[in-house]
């Protein structure tokens, strides 16, 4: 069963939380002209910020980080979105040497091995990736939901990054049927793999399918503690160490 007709559903409120959108999106880009960027994980929250970004011609940059360890599904989005939509995707990789000397000293797979050799390889694939994407950047725009789990159930619509940057999560009071009801709606190009049950998408090697009844995120980390399932990504330096370390994602 496809995605679409596994999740989509129109709920109230659905208009009013796409409008509400737009204006977010189109507010941060005018305040923050030439300096936004959408980071994106290529899931499918963001395939539908990209979709929006698109269809209202907003000044917002998009890009993305390619770990070296994405599926092959993951990876082709890039070039979807470059030729559905006519849009530069920046895409931005590890350093090489530092993804060489980290995978000789501990291995291809060193995220099994434990939460800290994890959130190094994530540190080094993620981490530093996003921070070039960010540099030169005043606002970025995520896909984080309130929905996603509960660590992120008080996601604001605006915030800020330990560099002071604006963090726009433009979908932060979306459920996941109003996702699939817009992807649904609007022919959005999104992952397969969502197609196999696999609601939250990262690297190949951190990511499987979710039985019935699991939480949205259970596919991601499955062998660690709930409390250290993030990346560092959208993780505050003053939280507790073990998230300190966490595409969208």
């Amino acid at each position: 069963m496809s995605a679409i007709a596994l999740y989509a559903r129109a709920t109230d409120g659905f208009d009013s939380r796409v409008a509400h959108t737009v204006e977010l999106l189109r507010s941060a880009a005018a305040e923050h002209a030439g300096r936004i960027v959408q980071a994106t994980s290529l899931g499918a929250e963001d395939m539908v910020i990209t979709d929006l970004v698109a269809r209202h011609a907003l000044p917002i940059a998009i890009g993305t980080l390619e770990t070296g360890k994405l599926h092959a599904e993951t990876v082709a989005l890039i070039d979807r979105i470059e030729q559905h939509y006519g849009l530069a995707v920046e895409v931005y990789r590890p350093q090489h040497d530092a993804v060489i000397e980290f995978v000789r000293s501990h291995g291809e797979e060193p995220m099994y091995k434990s939460i800290a050799l994890r959130k190094g390889c994530c540190g080094i694939r993620k981490l530093e990736p996003l921070s070039r994407m960010l540099g030169q950047r005043s606002a970025w725009v995520t896909g984080l939901r309130r929905e996603q789990s509960d660590a992120r159930g008080e996601v604001p619509f605006r915030d800020h990054d330990d560099a002071g940057r604006l963090k726009l999560n433009a979908l932060a009071d979306w459920s996941w049927a109003d996702v699939w009801h817009y992807i649904d709606q609007n022919q959005v190009p999104y992952n397969p793999l969502h197609d196999q049950f696999m609601p939250s998408i990262g690297c190949a090697p951190c990511t499987r399918a979710i039985a019935v009844g699991e939480p949205f995120r259970a596919g991601r980390w499955w062998w660690e503690d709930e409390a250290a399932k993030e990346c560092g990504l959208h993780v505050h330096q003053d939280e507790p160490a073990v998230s300190a370390l966490g595409a969208s994602q």
